[in-house]
């Protein structure tokens, strides 16, 4: 295809027997013009979706839904996630990037840390801090085994108060109660007695504007979700430090039949562009499964990149073969005209 371009190229400039300055001028810009035409689509297509899946980040690994890649994963996830060049995980929100500690799939959840809410470190201190947010178009949530602690609360605009008993089972009736009983606020995760003198109490915001206005009244807050020590046993857990944001997988029959090993085992992703799907195999993709080659896509991602990447540099080989041969060609017969500017020689 490459070679075919440039062959049209080159009868399109076919030198004449007696050409001016102004001649080469207008036609140099006429081969240049249409030449990006020509090469622009395929390399602009090698550009938005030549990029392989990579499969982890900082020794975390990143599977389906997610990529770290534009157009691997699932388009409900893209730009969720972001790889640094440390090979450091970040999650992005409307509120900033956070440090991804983990990532689970079994149990689909994320572990971020906000290095902006209260530590241990901080005791009786409390610094600035901003609200946790998420953006309520990609697939996440706010986990309820997140436990929020505020600290230093004024008791004039935030109602502290110990919780009774049935708030447990009927926990819709307390929502406007910020617990000062709590069983963490009791027993700080690793420091239990590092707050010293000032108050604690715990509360679950809905939304992030009911966290903003905690956050008015309130010195600080921090986040302590309840990890399973014993896989899949709510009754043996332990509270941690930082933030689990809960996440869906999207399940399509396309993903299913691309991961399928019988059928190729390919990696599935999405068309940059388009955002349709789309199965990355090793020799080639498709827009179903690997081993289906009636439905193979050309000159797309990693698995045709050679293919692609090879005929676009031969096209542009050779086209700019034909320019330089073109350029001396006319150079050797073009009028000295020793920098004097005229009429023939002017470039606008």
């Amino acid at each position: 295809m490459g070679t075919l371009f440039a062959y049209e190229l080159l009868l399109l400039f076919k030198p004449e027997r007696n050409p001016s300055s102004s001649s080469f001028f207008f036609h140099s810009f006429k081969f240049l013009l249409i030449a990006t035409f020509v090469l622009d689509p395929y390399l602009s297509l090698e550009v938005a979706q030549a990029s392989p899946c990579r499969t982890a980040c900082g020794g975390i690994p990143i599977n389906y839904p997610f990529g770290i890649d534009d157009g691997c994963g699932s388009p409900y996830y893209r730009h969720a996630l972001a790889c640094s060049d440390s090979g450091i995980l970040e999650l992005r929100t409307p509120s900033g990037r956070y440090q991804v500690r983990s990532i689970s799939y079994s149990d689909p959840h994320i572990i971020v840390t906000d290095p902006f809410m209260w530590n241990c470190e901080d005791g009786s201190h409390f610094r600035a801090t901003r609200p946790f947010s998420l953006d309520t178009s990609v697939h996440f949530t706010l986990s309820s085994q997140n436990d929020y602690l505020f600290f230093n609360c004024s008791e004039q605009d935030v109602i502290i108060e110990p919780k009774p008993i049935f708030c447990e089972r009927f926990p819709e009736r307390c929502d406007s109660t910020c617990d000062s009983a709590s069983y963490l606020c009791r027993h700080l995760p690793g420091c239990a007695t590092a707050l010293g003198g000032s108050s604690c109490c715990a509360y679950f915001p809905k939304a992030t504007e009911s966290l903003r206005m905690m956050l008015k009244y309130c010195a600080s807050y921090t986040s302590i979700y309840w990890r399973n020590y014993v896989a899949n046993s709510p009754d043996n857990q332990v509270p941690e430090y930082g933030i689990r944001v809960d996440f869906d997988i999207p399940v399509t029959t396309h993903c299913l039949q691309c991961q399928d090993m019988t059928k190729g085992g390919g990696t599935c992703g999405f068309d940059t562009r388009s955002l349709n799907f789309l199965c990355f195999c090793g020799g080639g993709n498709s827009t179903t499964y690997c081993g289906d080659h009636d439905n193979s896509v050309q000159g797309s991602r990693t698995g045709v990149i050679a293919g692609t990447v090879t005929a676009v540099s031969a096209a542009g080989a050779l086209g700019i073969g034909a320019g330089v041969w073109y350029w001396k060609k006319i150079r050797a017969k073009a009028p000295v005209t020793c920098g004097v500017q005229t009429n023939e020689n002017r470039l606008f």
